[in-house]
């Protein structure tokens, strides 16, 4: 398997396929609203608008499993990300990062990346970096701002 065979459903209930998006550097991201690492909205904002160009794209997968601190509907979350932070990347619908119900992308992410505190995602904006080539290449905690990954994603470009 590779990040290319799996899919996932968008924001506005339509299936996209990961294959989509081959040839290009990847951000994958468990966010919430209500988070108190919420504010990297900017950040993450701010590197796709100064990658996009370049092939670079974020992937936002809402998740209420910490602390329910995603509790509203997809119309909701996207509205107050595009409202407050004026995010323009592609945002899903929620999953689940963890346990019986966690998405099979995640599955597949924790596989590749498992992370110095185990497989186990620990809180939201947990970030996986992914090649040009559908290599999941690094594994970013949520205490690591936009900004401090910025060096690493130029790399990949």
């Amino acid at each position: 398997m590779s990040i290319y065979d799996y899919k996932a459903i968008d924001a506005q209930g339509q299936e996209i396929a990961l294959s989509d998006y081959r040839g290009k550097v990847l951000l994958i991201v468990n966010t919430a609203t209500g988070c108190g690492f919420t504010p990297q909205y900017d950040g993450l904002q701010n590197l796709y608008e100064a990658y996009q160009a370049q092939g670079f794209e974020i992937l936002d997968f809402p998740c209420n499993q910490f602390g329910h601190q995603a509790p509203g509907t997809e119309e909701e979350i996207v509205s107050f990300c595009t409202g407050r932070f004026g995010i323009t990347f592609k945002q899903f619908a929620k999953i689940e990062v963890n346990g019986k119900n966690e998405h099979p992308l995640y599955t597949y992410l924790k596989s590749q990346q498992g992370g110095a505190l185990g497989k186990k995602i620990k809180w939201n904006f947990t970030k996986f970096l992914v090649d040009r080539d559908g290599n999941v290449v690094d594994r970013f905690a949520p205490t690591v701002t936009p900004a401090q990954m910025e060096a690493r994603i130029k790399e990949l470009l």
